[in-house]
């Protein structure tokens, strides 16, 4: 070694610093760049993008690459060192490997990853040209290594699988479309987190409950028919006889419309013939589930069933889309609006029959909704006991007074959210 000149080993040293840049900061690149872009990327063609993604696809094989070269440079360099101190004698002896610990820490580590954590694409494209080649020439060390090592984890019971594909979560996905910013509108991401919650939201949670359901009574006189489904708001109208729970049939107005213009003979039984099969939704079913079931029956609307084929509701293909999109303005139920009034103390005039999940997701409220549905239904549970108007209780981190009460039912009162 003493033949070979100082200027030699400055160079060599510089060049070793840089190859050990290079390995550490292609596995910072490679490791953090967005693996769901570079599949989009290499889908699209992107040479540079199929290149990196057939890397990261085995990591056991990259990072056993990376360490070769980081372990070979790195160890070089430090033979390359202690040449110095040897050579230069006194302080060189420590103070050469303590200048090249600080180099090899700044210029191979902290500087290389930190660059490449934030070009992580650009960083993963570019090395991965180099590391395509170098897999190729140093395969057989790799290999070598990378099976020495899984033999190595396979002796203390731990299994490495090569193939697994990381899938997101539903979590993780709406964890991604929150953080898109403004690379995705935020309507448009309310809507993606909306697709996402339909798991979670049951059809009893969206229902128009059994009180509220408007319908005809086939046994009551036929003047009265006509005039129910004359003045009918709605497109689609239950018959049943006497109660709701003996439904006939689902009729749909327009085609009462049509036989009452068309035909000479316009009575009950023409109009019982025109009536839908009745199609009936267990309760609990996820909002997801029924929309694909909906679209698989070709139906648009349904009534829902308790355990013991009571009616307690029903739930129409709007009333899910409305949970994806919003409130359509064409809408004849009433919403949110209409049954919440704001008050100049910061307080809220809210109808008792609001449903509590709606409530808390307009208001960002948390007021608990695991069992009832509704406003009226929480505070029932709560002081276990019909209240009288005027009464003010607390649920939760709200002051919620009484208003109106009537047959067994609270239709208004007044919450205020207080402070913590």
């Amino acid at each position: 070694m003493e033949e070979i000149g100082s200027i030699v080993l400055i160079i060599s040293l510089i060049i070793l610093i840089f190859i050990s840049a290079f390995f550490s900061g292609s596995e910072t690149g490679l490791m953090s760049v967005n693996k769901y872009k570079l599949r989009h990327l290499a889908n699209k063609g992107n040479k540079h993008a199929k290149r990196a993604e057939k890397l990261i696809k085995r990591p056991d094989r990259l990072l056993s690459l990376i360490l070769i070269g980081n372990l070979f440079a790195n160890n070089l360099a430090a033979s390359i060192a202690t040449i110095f101190g040897q050579r230069f004698g006194g302080w060189w002896d420590t103070g050469a490997v303590m200048i090249l610990t600080i180099l090899v820490l700044v210029f191979s580590e902290v500087i290389p990853k930190t660059i490449a954590a934030v070009y992580s694409e650009k960083v993963s494209f570019i090395s991965s040209f180099v590391l395509k080649y170098l897999m190729f020439i140093f395969y057989p060390l790799v290999w070598l290594l990378n099976n020495f090592s899984i033999l190595v984890l396979k002796t203390f019971g731990l299994r490495v699988n090569n193939n697994d594909e990381h899938h997101l979560s539903t979590d993780e996905l709406r964890t991604v479309v929150n953080e898109a910013g403004a690379l995705i509108p935020k309507r448009h991401q309310n809507m993606l987190v909306s697709i996402l919650d339909l798991e979670n939201v049951t059809v009893d949670e969206i229902m128009i409950p059994r009180n509220e359901l408007t319908g005809i009574d086939i046994n009551d006189d036929w003047k009265s028919i006509v005039r129910q489904l004359t003045h009918s708001a709605h497109s689609r109208i239950v018959l049943y006889r006497d109660q709701i729970d003996e439904v006939v049939g689902m009729l749909r107005v327009k085609e009462a419309y049509r036989l009452m213009i068309e035909k000479n003979e316009f009575n009950k039984e023409t109009l019982l013939r025109a009536a839908d099969e009745i199609y009936f939704i267990p309760e609990g079913t996820p909002l997801n589930t029924q929309l694909l079931k909906f679209q698989r029956n070709k139906e648009r609307i349904g009534l829902i069933v308790d355990e013991y084929g009571d009616i307690i509701g029903l739930v129409t293909l709007e009333d899910i889309l409305e949970e994806i999109v919003g409130e359509f303005t064409t809408s004849i139920s009433s919403n949110l609006s209409e049954e919440i009034t704001p008050q100049k103390d910061g307080s809220f005039i809210i109808e008792g029959g609001v449903n509590l999940r709606e409530l808390n997701k307009n208001l960002i409220w948390n007021l608990p909704n695991d069992g009832p549905r509704t406003l009226n239904g929480l505070i029932l549970e709560h002081i276990e006991d019909i209240p009288e108007a005027g009464r003010t209780i607390k649920i939760s981190n709200y002051q919620i007074e009484v208003i109106d009460v009537s047959k067994n039912r609270i239709n208004l009162v007044k919450v205020k959210r207080l402070r913590k």
